[in-house]
């Protein structure tokens, strides 16, 4: 069985002992619906909760440790020169069994041991396909057998049920929490790492961009609403060859002709761009906020005398007002993570300066360019990544804080 059809058929049981449960208490009821504790679609609820959280459990704790083990008696059978290898060498040795157990070329050909091998890791992992479907097929049928078994007319399944639920949201808060924190934690230490090969002060106000570790000394890195909501839906990349072949060659003559030097790929052309790419989200989305300003807030306005102007500007605009500081977050927040415009329009030069006219590049082009092709972990080039990121979720969280901090202290006034 595989495991596809294993969840539908634990889906199915699920579902049989929601009905098995549902009807064994209104059995129980002896047609008095009212003499139960709980309705009887929480008896169901019961019998379906102890089908089916225990052998989904057991089933991802097997998936989470069965290649692990499976591995793990592969390569106890494998050559002692070949075992013997380092952890990396291992890790492609087991890459050529799995690929060559499940149809794929491997890397090496004509080893006489890997045809054995990938036989066994098949082998195994069929068994183990197996034994986990009776396993999961038991403790689902034995848990409605139980759960049918067990409940009454004077048991309390709502509370049970709520319970189960309860725990389930909590632990689901929880995996976001800790998905947060290892985040926050995987940028921080590998920022340390960085920093820990070049200064904060050099990273932070250096004039030059050379995060690459020298492998020679002649290397660089040896010196250390209809219309708008249409726009909104454009491919960025449209923008982008909008913003090389149309705006950058006009902004470039248009400075030749007043006697401006402007680079063929500058700030200019794509901040331009990255405005048009932005508007529509925040004209469109403060357009909703302000449309969505109860009609009692401005008619209080007009019979107390005030102007359209005045409404507007004193009522109106001051209600939507945490509205269109989200908007202007939202767009503000697209426009730090824009790769493939600031690629295509400003270039990939790290170039510090404040001069609109010449070429730059952004922190999350740097990102992505630090981490193209096979990396290593160990040097400042790759390192340099997580500082970056490091830096941009603080300055996202700043523009949170900002944000929140508007929102907070209109909303009291509207309240």
């Amino acid at each position: 069985m595989s495991l596809t059809y294993l969840y539908l058929v634990l889906i199915a049981l699920t579902v049989g002992g929601f009905y098995m449960g549902r009807s064994r208490a209104i059995s129980l009821a002896d047609g008095h619906i009212r003499s139960l504790h709980s309705r009887p679609n929480y008896y169901g609820y019961f019998v379906a909760i102890w089908c089916g959280i225990p052998a989904l459990v057991v089933s991802v704790l097997w998936i989470t440790m069965e290649q692990g083990i499976i591995q793990s008696l592969v390569l106890s059978d494998l050559p002692r020169e070949v075992r013997n290898q380092d952890d990396s060498a291992l890790s492609l040795v087991i890459s050529d069994i799995t690929n060559l157990a499940t149809g794929n070329i491997p890397s090496r050909q004509d080893q006489p041991w890997l045809d054995e091998a990938a036989a066994r890791y098949a082998n195994l992992s069929q068994i183990s396909l197996m034994a986990k479907s009776v396993v999961v097929l038991c403790l689902a049928i034995g848990g409605i057998a139980w759960g049918t078994k067990v409940i009454h007319k004077d048991m309390g399944t709502r509370v049970c049920v709520e319970r189960v639920i309860r725990i389930i949201l909590f632990l689901c808060s929880a995996v976001a929490i800790l998905t947060t924190i290892g985040i926050v934690l995987s940028l921080l230490f590998e920022s340390i790492r960085f920093f820990g090969k070049v200064s904060p002060v050099d990273f932070l106000f250096g004039l030059e961009w050379s995060p690459q570790t020298a492998l020679r000394e002649d290397q660089v890195g040896s010196t250390v609403k209809p219309t708008l909501e249409i726009l909104a839906g454009i491919p960025t990349v449209v923008y982008g060859f909008f913003a090389a072949l149309t705006v950058a060659p006009f902004f470039r003559e248009l400075g030749a002709t007043g006697g401006f030097v402007i680079a063929s790929e500058s700030a200019l052309a794509a901040g331009v761009v990255m405005g048009i790419m932005i508007i529509p989200f925040v004209s469109s989305l403060s357009d909703d906020v302000i449309k969505a300003v109860p009609q009692a807030m401005r008619e209080g306005s007009y019979g107390l005398g005030a102007t359209q102007s005045e409404t507007i500007r004193q009522v109106i605009i001051p209600a939507a007002l945490p509205g269109i500081v989200g908007s202007l977050l939202l767009a503000a927040s697209r426009a730090i993570g824009e790769t493939m415009i600031v690629v295509m329009a400003a270039g990939l030069s790290a170039n510090l300066t404040a001069n609109p006219f010449e070429a730059v590049t952004t922190v999350t082009v740097q990102i992505v360019t630090l981490l193209v092709g096979d990396q290593e972990f160990d040097s400042a080039k790759t390192l340099a990544a997580f500082a970056l990121g490091l830096m941009l979720f603080f300055v996202t969280l700043f523009l949170n804080v900002i944000a929140l901090a508007v929102v907070n202290k209109y909303r009291e006034q509207y309240e």
